[in-house]
């Protein structure tokens, strides 16, 4: 098997041992038996384009011939990849790896098959790997010269940057011009030649495997990346392409996607002749037929389509692979096929739990040498190398040292570049002399206005968030394009949201602090400091675990300390509620608190504060954070309480008016700056945390990286608490949403039931006999509320009237009522007419409506009813007495006069009344994933200096602190609405890392210390300023149980 002529092979090309190939099978597994007979040769074109020549039997399942291939290039996660070859239509097909291979490939001398990626993962992170990147990172590079990949003109620059740095290392115009000459990676190149020596010049010091990865993180956020398309029509003639990706079955006019259809609507997947049949599941948005039909150029079209799609679903959605179907006795009925192979969770587990010795390979184009290792121990040996060391310095506090990567086989060179002080966030370099500190290079710090204002227009080509649209031109986070979490790029991020109609009155939103230019410390001394500090993506990605810990730990003590020396001061809560919330939370902080002592402790030594920095043994943080999570396991007996502490202490305050008084006052108090429960979820929100950190860490190294491995392993280790935890954290956010919201209601009483789930709630304006009303609306799986905000004490809102979602209809109504933006809402027994402040806001509100009604129409019947004190509302819109009520009538209700006490004014319910936006379940959830602490800068519009403040960015506000030691916030300010921006020209802020932040005639702007918390900040202040992506996050299959 896989017998070759005396020639070069592809194995000794990438330099690995002949005999060190590593089987594709699970652990027992014996490999296919070779059945006996004569040899045939198989031509294999690999993805370097190159050819080998396999000997395989006749009756040699191509199983045989695709292991072959895979052992000949030591390739380990060969799953990912398929052998594809033209047959005897000229009709390109995959090779089926349990037939024959001669059944297959009838003429082999004449026949050349190529070995190429067949499954795309969703995230290249999950390819183990460093070879397996480097042949995706080929495969892309083939994809882009065949036109296949396409994008525009930056998206394609900067993916060739990443490829030529791979090939012939750090840039040099000549070289690179040369190069370029030489190698066609897309037609036309010319055109973009200086783009990509442009973009190339920014990746001094990447490594090949840096450039693999960075080249898959751009090329996966791009529309068309690992997509094949397929010519059909639709029912009405209309030509379109299909595709089939990890999550689904894609629709394409030309290049554009209209439509995609993920596995979990996908009830079945069928062809009848020419005819592609896709069966929906019955939940699916009503606007689609059960059964989607296409027609397709012919038979061998639409099955080759129908078993590719078969194979995709088995792949990225089964744990293991299908078992063959019995025989039938008498005859067959439809096809056979069936998909034969790994899926991808049984590679993942196999290559996690092989232990594969090291393996040393040499790229095409390069003499760098790459280990492919994974261990799940932390490292005990550190590997000593050359270093190539640059250094940037920034204009805060914050410090600056040497960024290294490792080199073999070249004669170290230190060299310093140009770091001026309004050096912009592209990080653009120039040779600069520098002096020598400890074997560093610092460069030294000049103010260059001119050179600033240049910068300022540059791009971010060592972002990770590259978009498919313009990189340079505007300030615009748009088309900044920061974007970690591989979505989109938002369309228009400068939002112009209404204030609401009682404008006159004092807004809890604008904290004096905020607004008072008195306040403001004009710290010149932030630019005399010029200290030696790291400048490494891991140190500053470190040291967010620290920032992050400090304000964790703080958290954890408004439970451990306030909360528990308040409740020891009353006698208000029983002794088994005590135990079981102090018992249970003392530990966690216990452990947290020497967590956050080793952190800091790993960051001193990193900094340099020690002789520790010179060996490089401290410039890490993978083992520090392995340890601990591992350590962590031991206190998941804790986590799995927090669901039952969460449901006792809200049956505690139903049943005694004494712990609800108590826990409300102690709301009110400044050291708990959150909903009393929000505190309770945080241990659980702080392991998804750490999940980021890591794969933060572990995207930013490459596999060589004397870190990897920890980091790689503590990845693994957070990774399955937080999957055992996620279902419960779910549900307990619901929970605790519910009970959030019932605080700010007056007028109804079961609000929190089993099954309910909340989706959405904002201001729209509701048609009365008045005109148009400010109200605001909480839409729930089964039923839309709709209240009006009172000018009373209690701060709340009052329930007005509800809907019951079961038998609504919704449809939009602007002709009928001369209203932009308006809706109506047809129930069973009432109709209202509502309108939005924008249009996509009707958008979001239409869609989530009708999610809503879909689930109603899924439940049992009619939602209970709700109200406590008014009846329902069961007037038409146009009836002129509907909503005749006064705003005087809110103590009315008889549930009014027990919540008369003073009530949190700066909730999200109220952001959204003052700000007239909504928010919906999916952005609280991302919300819950972007939060960040750290110290940033302040200034405002019309003054000069600059405000160092500690900052926690939670809940879609950031609050300000003197230090990170103070127990409680000066300010706070809340994002729905705002706008993020970078400062454009004019505003003559002739500094680094600043992002801008407006409403109206409010003007703030920020100052990073460094490149990476600048996106940091920009990333988690995007998705509060910003609406979230509709797709559904939350699972609606089964009802929360309480």
């Amino acid at each position: 098997m896989g017998e070759t002529e005396q020639r070069p092979t592809a194995g000794s090309r990438l330099g690995a041992q002949e005999n060190a190939g590593i089987s594709t099978l699970e652990h027992g597994q014996k490999p296919p038996l070779t059945p006996p007979g004569k040899l045939i040769s198989i031509k294999i074109q690999m993805l370097d384009d190159t050819q080998e020549t396999f000997d395989v039997p006749q009756r040699a399942p191509g199983k045989v011939l695709h292991d072959a291939v895979c052992n000949h290039l030591n390739l380990v996660e060969g799953d990912y990849f398929g052998l594809e070859f033209p047959d005897h239509k000229k009709m390109m097909v995959w090779l089926d790896l349990l037939k024959p291979v001669m059944k297959q490939i009838r003429r082999p001398k004449h026949v050349v098959v190529k070995f190429v990626v067949k499954f795309f993962p969703p995230d290249h992170a999950q390819l183990q790997e460093e070879l397996t990147r480097y042949l995706f990172a080929l495969q892309v590079k083939q994809d882009l010269a065949q036109g296949r990949l396409t994008c525009n003109d930056t998206s394609t620059a900067l993916l060739i940057s990443h490829i030529v740095q791979s090939e012939i290392g750090d840039f040099d115009e000549t070289i690179d011009r040369e190069h370029l000459a030489k190698n066609k990676y897309i037609p036309q190149q010319e055109a973009l030649e200086d783009k990509i020596m442009e973009f190339h010049r920014n990746h001094m010091g990447q490594t090949p495997a840096e450039s693999d990865f960075q080249l898959l993180e751009i090329a996966r956020r791009l529309e068309m990346y690992g997509i094949r398309l397929h010519p059909a029509k639709d029912r009405e003639g209309t030509k379109i392409n299909l595709a089939v990706a990890n999550t689904g079955i894609l629709v394409f006019q030309g290049h554009t996607k209209i439509n995609a259809f993920n596995w979990a609507k996908v009830r079945k997947l069928s062809f009848k002749r020419k005819r592609f049949l896709i069966k929906l599941r019955p939940d699916v948005n009503s606007s689609f037929q059960d059964t989607l039909e296409f027609l397709m150029a012919s038979r061998d079209f639409c099955k080759s389509f129908w078993k590719i799609c078969v194979e995709h679903h088995a792949f990225f959605r089964l744990f293991e692979e299908p078992k063959p179907k019995p025989k039938p006795v008498l005859f067959s009925r439809g096809s056979s096929f069936r998909f034969s192979g790994r899926t991808q969770k049984q590679v993942l587990d196999y290559v996690k739990e092989g232990g594969h010795k090291k393996v040393q390979f040499e790229r095409k184009h390069s003499k760098i040498h790459s280990i492919r290792s994974l261990t799940a121990q932390p490292s005990e040996q550190h590997t000593e190398v050359p270093k190539q060391s640059s250094s940037f310095a920034y204009g805060d506090d914050s410090d600056a040292a040497a960024v290294q990567s490792c080199r073999q086989g070249k004669e170290l060179k230190a060299s310093t570049e140009d770091t001026g002080q309004h050096k912009s966030p592209s990080l653009k370099k120039s040779p600069k002399e520098g002096r020598k500190v400890d074997g560093a290079v610092v460069s030294t710090v000049e103010e260059e206005e001119e050179a600033a204002k240049d910068r300022m227009q540059q791009n971010r080509p060592q972002s990770q968030q590259p978009s498919t649209g313009s990189l340079t031109g505007s300030p615009h986070l748009s088309e900044l394009s920061i974007n970690s979490q591989g979505g989109p790029p938002v369309a228009n991020m400068s939002l112009s949201p209404n204030l609401s109609p009682d404008a006159k009155q004092s807004s809890p939103l604008i904290s004096p602090l905020l607004n008072d230019p008195s306040c403001i410390r004009t710290d010149d001394e932030e630019e005399v400091k010029r200290k030696r500090f790291p400048t490494e993506k891991a140190y500053f990605i470190a040291k967010e675990a620290a920032t992050t810990e400090r304000t964790y730990l703080k958290d954890l003590e408004v439970i451990t300390s306030w909360f528990q020396s308040a409740v020891s001061k009353e006698d208000c809560m029983h002794e088994t509620l005590k135990n079981l919330i102090f018992s249970n939370f003392e530990p966690l902080h216990k452990f947290h608190t020497g967590f956050l002592k080793e952190i800091e402790q790993r960051l001193a030594l990193w900094e340099g504060r020690s002789n520790a920095h010179i060996k490089g043994d401290y410039q890490r943080i993978g083992d520090v954070m392995l340890k601990n999570i591992q350590s962590m396991k031991q206190l998941t007996i804790h986590l799995w309480k927090h669901n039952e502490i969460l449901i006792e202490l809200e049956n505690g305050i139903k049943n005694s008016r004494k712990l609800e008084n108590f826990c409300r006052e102690f709301e009110l108090q400044k050291v708990c700056y959150l909903p009393l429960n929000t505190f309770l979820l945080r241990p659980l929100h702080r392991l998804m945390h750490y999940k980021q950190i890591m794969e933060r860490l572990c995207k930013h190294y490459p596999p060589s990286h004397i870190d990897f491995r920890d980091s790689r392993a503590a990845l693994a280790e957070i990774s399955e608490m937080v999957a055992q935890l996620h279902g419960n954290m779910i549900k307990m956010e619901n929970f605790q949403k519910l009970h959030e919201l019932k605080k700010d209601l007056i007028g109804i009483d079961n609000l929190v039931i089993p099954g309910r789930e909340f989706i959405r709630l904002g201001s729209l304006s509701k048609l009365s006999g008045k005109g148009l009303q400010q109200r605001m609306f909480f839409l729930f799986n089964d039923i839309l509320l709709y209240t009006s905000r009172g000018l009373t004490a209690s701060n709340q809102f009052k329930v007005h009237g509800h809907l019951p979602l079961y038998g609504m209809t919704i449809e939009e109504s602007e002709e009928e009522w001369g209203v932009a933006h308006c809706l109506t809402l047809r129930g069973q027994h009432q109709s209202i007419v509502v309108a939005a402040s924008t249009r996509a806001e009707m958008d979001k509100w239409t869609e989530d409506i009708q999610m809503a009604i879909d689930l109603a129409e899924k439940s049992s019947g009619p939602a209970p009813e709700l109200l406590a004190g008014s009846p329902p509302d069961n007037k038409s819109p146009d009836e002129t007495t509907v909503d005749q009520e006064s705003e005087d009538d809110l103590s009315a209700s008889r549930t009014s006069l027990e919540r008369q006490s003073p009530h949190r004014g700066n909730t999200t319910v109220h952001v959204c009344w003052h700000r007239n936006t909504s928010v919906s379940m999916v952005d609280f959830s991302i919300a819950v994933e972007n939060q960040l602490s750290g110290n940033l800068l302040r200034k405002f519009k019309n003054s000069n200096g600059w405000q160092k403040l500690w900052v926690v960015f939670t809940n879609f506000c950031m609050f300000f602190y003197k230090s990170h030691q103070d127990n409680h916030p000066l300010a706070s300010l809340p994002l729905l609405g705002y706008s993020l921006t970078i400062p454009s020209e004019s505003e003559n802020i002739h500094k680094d890392y600043v992002f801008k932040l407006h409403f109206k005639s409010h003007v703030y702007y920020f100052r990073a210390e460094s490149e990476y918390t600048f996106e940091r900040w920009m990333e988690v202040i995007r998705s509060a300023t910003s609406s979230a992506s509709r797709t559904r996050a939350l699972s609606h299959k089964e009802p929360h149980a309480y």
